[in-house]
């Protein structure tokens, strides 16, 4: 939480003192607040409500699109005749009058997105009643890195609106930090499906076609079967559309996956599951539940000559799918699997358990993490708490930030 707050103050801090700028303008002209404070106070709540309304396009890159739809807000912070917001080839967007001073402004950027430094220059112009004579530029930079610039256009120079230009620059290359950020977390849960997706053990598929084929002269009927399963269950696994999905999709994954299994093992593999309907539809990273069943199939068989039992249960708990995997097997040393969590040792035997647990916490937050139960010989039992409403998420969407 401290973290957030840090951010949140360094977010917001530079519109404060735009808006001080801003307030000072309106003060003399304010006369009936509605209780809300002196006219400065207003114009400082004024401020904060325009900045929130300019900062969702801003989260998602610096574009034409998201330049639109954030420029007449940056322009009403300033309280300037003009504003346009550039990258570094091209304006973006202009709003407000004097348009064709576009190239004029092209041509002056050079230095600053060089420098990564403001300036103020004059404008030419032959139109008599222009009011644009003057410009304020203002890059945005985020790590080291200029990606554009903010320029505002006024009549005339003024200290003031150069400070409050670099501010408010300032505030729009935090929002396109973030964007990067938002990016590069999008970046790291689709490396991570991939990382799952090259998990699917190749001794799998190799057995799980050996036992397809085995079926072919003796119960052909049942090799095609499993071979629609194989193909139903890798065409699940492998598909490229969505960073989500139903929880009654990734079930359906999983009847397919535990199908082959049983093909190979017969009763030695007993699963019983357990699913309220009413969480069918609830939505959850893709490739999540299903590699905690392949641990629990892998743990509940190895060393053991007997039954394997495995119970999945999917239960509704208000908010939230409480979704239990347990399997009765060989169980684990509770210090090695902290450490197998932590990414101190490499998961000889851990199918995916550290990748699910991490893009479970990158999704919801940190309470919703794996909860696992284990010791040497007692089974396993892996606790997936998914809220059923979550902003951004949505079966067959991606990652987004709301």
């Amino acid at each position: 939480m401290s973290g957030f707050l840090a951010g949140l103050c360094v977010a917001v801090l530079p519109v404060l003192a735009a808006g001080v700028w801003l307030g000072r303008r309106t003060a003399r002209g304010a006369k009936s607040l509605g209780g809300l404070g002196t006219p400065v106070e207003h114009a400082t709540f004024e401020t904060l409500h325009t900045a929130s309304l300019a900062a969702p396009p801003l989260r998602a890159g610096l574009t034409e699109e998201t330049a639109r739809r954030s420029a007449r807000k940056l322009r009403s912070l300033l309280g300037t005749d003009a504003l346009c917001l550039t990258d570094r080839e091209q304006v973006l967007v202009w709003d407000g009058d004097g348009a064709h001073h576009r190239d004029q402004i092209m041509e002056r950027l050079g230095g600053a997105l060089e420098t990564g430094r403001g300036e103020a220059f004059r404008l030419t112009c032959d139109i008599l009643d222009c009011s644009v004579r003057w410009a304020v530029v203002a890059p945005f930079t985020v790590d080291d890195r200029v990606h554009g610039a903010l320029v505002a256009c006024a009549p005339r120079e003024s200290a003031v609106l150069v400070r409050a230009a670099g501010e408010v620059a300032r505030w729009v290359s935090v929002q396109l930090e973030l964007a990067d950020l938002d990016q590069s977390r999008t970046r790291l849960i689709e490396a991570e499906i991939k990382a799952l997706r090259a998990q699917i053990s190749p001794h799998f598929i190799f057995n799980s076609l050996a036992v397809i084929a085995s079926f072919v002269r003796t119960d052909p009927e049942h090799a095609r079967e499993l071979l629609l399963e194989f193909a139903d269950f890798t065409r699940y696994s492998f598909r490229r559309h969505g960073d989500f999905t139903a929880l009654a999709d990734e079930l359906h994954a999983i009847d397919h996956y535990l199908a082959l299994v049983r093909a190979r093992f017969g009763d030695r593999l007993s699963v019983t599951l357990q699913i309220a309907p009413e969480v069918l539809p609830v939505a959850l990273p893709f490739l999540c539940l299903q590699p905690l069943v392949e641990n629990a199939v892998k743990h509940g068989l190895e060393g053991k000559a007997d039954k394997c039992r495995i119970q999945i249960t999917a239960q509704d708990a208000g908010a939230e799918a409480l979704v239990v995997i347990e399997d009765d097997g060989a169980g684990m040393d509770p210090d090695l699997l902290r450490r197998i969590l932590a990414r101190e040792v490499s998961p000889s035997g851990g199918i995916g358990l550290s990748n699910v647990d991490d893009r479970l916490r990158q999704v919801y937050g940190d309470d919703y993490g794996l909860v696992i139960e284990t010791a040497p010989g007692a089974g396993m039992k892996i606790t997936v708490r998914i809220p059923k409403y979550q902003p951004g998420v949505h079966s067959g969407g991606r990652m987004t930030r709301e």
